[in-house]
């Protein structure tokens, strides 16, 4: 197989993945948002809720573009292998909040897989800068939406 077409199978392949950790996490979301996520006390900065599958599908997407392009330099290399190793870990803990927050209703225990979600994509972005910046930048928005849910997270622990 070319390079070039290697390289767009793996990225094709990784953000197939990403968008089912995302459906995993979505369908324990289905299961809250219209009962007992309405009884919430939430801030005055919570997004409408029609907001948040657009934004996780468009961040799935950059995930696993940005996991494809490092996966795209041969699993081999020891920084390859590192990265996608965190990216595994921050992915796991990604499809974790959803069942945690919704799934069982547990807004603490959710905060706790959250604020480890920001730190382990932050390494991600670290390790990622070191084999493809790109990547690295492809996971921005993902940060900054995370530390954003994070705050809206830790609005709703306080709150109730």
């Amino acid at each position: 197989m070319r390079t070039a077409q290697r390289t767009y199978t793996r990225i094709i392949l990784a953000i197939t993945i990403c968008l089912l950790i995302g459906f995993l996490g979505a369908m324990a979301t289905a299961s809250s948002v219209s009962s007992w996520y309405t009884t919430l006390n939430k801030p005055f900065f919570t997004p409408p809720n029609w907001l948040f599958g657009p934004v996780w599908t468009l961040l799935y997407v950059m995930m696993g573009w940005a996991a494809g392009l490092i996966w795209s330099r041969g699993f081999h290399h020891l920084w390859v292998k590192s990265a996608l190793y965190a990216f595994g870990i921050q992915l796991l803990l990604n499809g974790s909040w959803s069942i945690v927050f919704f799934g069982l209703r547990s807004p603490v225990w959710a905060l706790v897989i959250i604020v480890l979600l920001a730190i382990m994509i932050i390494v991600t972005i670290r390790q990622f800068r070191v084999v493809n910046k790109t990547a690295a930048w492809l996971l921005a928005p993902y940060l900054a939406w995370v530390a954003f849910a994070s705050a809206l997270n830790l609005a709703i622990v306080l709150l109730n």
